[in-house]
């Protein structure tokens, strides 16, 4: 009786506590994460392998303070990301989850979304210290999910990944794994704004 051919499950985490926040309208637990990823595995087009691994993807917190604009209060920025801390501690303790960490960069501070679309729309809000948001950037993440991928295409340790992402970065390497042999699978969580470079890259797309 032959083996099972295996998949690796690979979150790009910042895309997917995205996508559910937007769902939900708060940060994620990780159960529900976990849940997603017993949804996806349990996928009619996955149906055929076994689960080697899930990747949680994320960078860790900027560990610094900065003053912030107008009220010059200084601000501890890690602790704004407090509850996304304990997400990815909680998953590092789940069965088959193992966390890859980028790092975060500090770029100042900017006018939150919310204020910004005021002004589109010919408004004049009022400016308070509270109008404004860390500009935060990950770095690192991309090419962890890269390096991971060519890992598991050149070792053979998995005959397919399934990757939750809609960054368009990520078509580099999903093209390297079809051409080492694997069968590439993309979930997208319904976000509309996936770019067809990326979808080109896939064998299939699971919606």
């Amino acid at each position: 009786m032959g083996t099972r051919p295996r998949l690796a499950l690979l979150l790009d985490g910042a895309f997917v506590t995205g996508q559910l926040k937007t769902t939900n309208k708060s940060l994620p637990t990780a159960e529900q994460i976990e849940s997603l990823c017993r949804d996806l595995i349990r996928h009619d087009a996955l149906e055929q392998y076994d689960l080697y691994r899930i990747f949680f993807y994320d960078a860790e917190p900027y560990e610094g303070e900065s003053e912030r604009p107008i009220s010059k209060e200084e601000v501890i920025l890690s602790a704004l990301h407090a509850d996304a801390v304990k997400l990815r501690r909680t998953l590092e303790l789940t069965p088959n989850f193992t966390i890859r960490r980028g790092e975060t960069s500090f770029r100042g501070w900017t006018l939150k979304r919310t204020v910004i679309r005021k002004f589109a729309r010919g408004l004049t809000p009022e400016i308070t210290a509270e109008s404004f948001s860390p500009d935060l950037i990950q770095k690192g993440v991309d090419m962890r999910i890269g390096l991971d991928i060519a890992a598991l295409a050149l070792k053979r340790l998995v005959q397919a990944v399934l990757l939750v992402t809609g960054d368009s970065d990520m078509a580099p390497a999903m093209r390297f794994a079809r051409r080492e042999g694997l069968r590439v699978y993309l979930h997208t969580m319904g976000f509309k704004g996936i770019r067809p470079i990326l979808k080109a890259h896939a064998d299939v797309v699971i919606q």
